[in-house]
């Protein structure tokens, strides 16, 4: 047998390992590597790829663009929905935009006013100009509530009837007002009066009777028709705030000596609202002539020298002559009688002479009226507790102990003196000293796979990982098989009676070993060459059946010979 020529070997490596490759793994392999490629693609897009949540919906105008504007001066990327009805901000930043665009008053509104009148459409009709009418009025009524800083939001829903032609047919409108509050905050019956009046000023008709204000727990706030609700309401809120002062006062006392969170401390007050109208008339005691202002004074006088005829008596002389001594009359008391002076024993079948006097002095009144201002401290109860300090054992833990007895008798009195301690008044104050009890943590128990932030890992973290499985399953399932065949080890042809792998010779010349064509049949006897030579020998599948065909092709007389030899029985040739 002649030797079979050399095969020309292919320039590039890879092509000729593609080339031994059938049909079906070359599709297989290359969709594959198509696949491979897509998936890689896929995830680095998709991990590039930002999540965008709805930050606002249903803006107005005005709003929306402050928004926008904002968010562009805070560097946040930002979409629109189909419709611009929301404005989209990426998933991880929505709450932290939303709390910082709070803090600067955004969105102020979200209530259409009257702006609706400017979208009416072509043919509408009587009814819905009103209903838009009405809506843009309730609106612009929402935003001046809405600008009061005690309201947090508030609705407007106005009872406006049809007007007929009938004068005393017509009925009054009417409003009610929902407002929500801040937390810690009130309205005071002078805002909710300048509530009622915003409203019924802004509808023609409107009584102020006839608006009802109710907060977000559905009490009403309006006064009431006599208005003794509306006064207990403010002594209420009178008593709280001066409790809330007295209670202040003693938290700043004592948390820098104890710590904060480490004392509580409640007042309890209790103030007289009752007025008290006093009036007093005091007289003082009689005072001197000379200090005493005279209302009215009358002088009698009676005697022998009044001109009753009868003739003076006594001695002629200078002591005759003598006009009467003034007489010292007092202001109490009988007044002493008149005597002529000089006149002596001679004289005393005479009648006396007789002088009265009657003077009347102002009489000194003052009057008093006292007024009892309301609102006034009857009694305060003030009821402290603080909690043990805290220490260290001889160990270093953390532990508390007790405040000693001269400790808490030094805190009663700052915690006296922080509030005006009054024992006349009969204010009382007790504190105590006792540990606090510490809440353990409270336990979740949602399972794992229902708590939000669990969900919100697994989705994040569902795209990567599902990109990488698919990569793997692509990558082991259609690349790895092709390219582990294209990396076969190639084997070299050897010579014609050179002794193979297997250990047996090699009948034909290179690419033409003959056992390959019987290599899926080890049942089958050997065949003996030329020279006794075994032309069977166990090798590699794939290469025995290509030297085979190789042969056939080369050297198809020699082939014709050997089946001949198998179909007559023949082991030797």
């Amino acid at each position: 047998m002649s030797a079979v020529a050399e095969i020309p070997v292919s320039s590039s490596p890879f092509a000729e390992r593609l080339a031994k490759l059938d049909r079906t793994q070359r599709l297989r392999l290359g969709a594959g590597l198509a696949l491979l490629v897509l998936v890689v693609l896929a995830g680095i897009l998709m991990s590039g790829r930002q999540e965008y949540r709805v930050l606002y919906t249903n803006l107005a105008d005005k709003d929306g663009g402050a928004i926008v504007a904002q968010l562009s001066q805070m560097n946040v990327p930002y979409k629109y929905t189909e419709g611009g009805g929301a404005i989209l901000v990426p998933a991880d930043r929505v709450h932290d935009t939303r709390l910082r665009l709070a803090s600067l008053g955004l969105p102020k509104s979200s209530v259409s006013g009257f702006e609706i009148m400017e979208a009416n459409r072509f043919g509408m009709t009587q009814f819905q100009e009103r209903l838009a009418f009405q809506r843009g009025l309730e609106g612009e009524l929402t935003r001046s509530i809405q600008a009061l800083s005690s309201v947090s939001s508030a609705r407007v829903h106005l009872a406006l009837p049809n007007q007929n032609g009938f004068f005393r047919e017509q009925q009054k409108p009417s409003a009610s007002i929902l407002v929500s509050l801040n937390p810690g905050q009130t309205l005071d019956r002078a805002q909710l009066a300048g509530i009622v009046h915003l409203v019924a000023s802004s509808v023609p008709e409107m009584q102020p009777s006839a608006v009802s204000v109710l907060d977000d727990t559905g009490k009403l706030l309006s006064q009431s028709p006599d208005g003794a609700a509306g006064a207990d309401a403010e002594q209420l809120q009178y008593v709280q705030r001066i409790e809330q002062q007295y209670s202040r006062r003693i938290l700043d006392m004592l948390e820098p000596i104890v710590g904060r969170q480490n004392v509580k401390a409640q007042v309890t007050a209790e103030v007289d609202f009752s007025q008290v109208e006093s009036t007093a008339e005091m007289h003082k005691p009689n005072l001197s002539p000379d200090t005493s202002a005279v209302r009215s004074q009358q002088v009698v006088e009676s005697g022998a020298g009044a001109g009753s005829g009868n003739p003076a008596t006594g001695i002629p002389g200078a002591t005759t002559n003598q006009p009467p001594a003034s007489s010292a009359a007092p202001i109490n008391g009988a007044s002493s009688p008149l005597t002529v002076a000089g006149a002596g024993a001679a004289g005393a079948n005479a009648t006396p002479a007789k002088r009265e006097s009657v003077t009347n002095y102002e009489v000194d009144k003052t009057v008093r009226v006292v007024r009892g201002g309301s609102g006034s401290i009857k009694r305060l109860s003030a009821a402290v507790v603080v909690n043990h300090m805290a220490s260290e054992d001889d160990k270093g833990k953390p532990t508390s102990k007790a405040l000693s007895d001269q400790q808490i008798e030094q805190m009663t009195a700052l915690v006296r003196e922080s509030i005006g301690f009054n024992k006349d008044r009969g204010d009382s104050v007790n504190l105590m000293n006792a540990p606090f009890m510490v809440e353990g943590a409270v336990v979740d128990d949602t399972p794992l796979w229902k708590q939000p932030q669990a969900l919100e890992v697994a989705r994040s973290l569902a795209w990567p990982i599902g990109t990488v499985i698919l990569a793997a399953l692509v990558l082991f399932g259609l690349v790895r098989p092709g390219m582990k065949t294209m990396m076969a080890p190639k084997v070299e042809p050897l010579a014609v009676g050179a002794v193979g792998p297997d250990g047996l010779p090699v009948l034909a010349g290179p690419g033409g070993q003959l056992d390959a064509m019987v290599a899926e049949d080890p049942q089958r006897p050997m065949l003996m060459g030329p020279g006794g030579v075994p032309m069977l020998g166990p090798t590699d599948h794939q290469v025995r059946l290509e030297d085979a065909r190789q042969l056939a092709r080369t050297n198809s007389t020699a082939v014709a010979n050997i089946v001949r030899g198998w179909i007559n029985g023949e082991s030797n040739t």
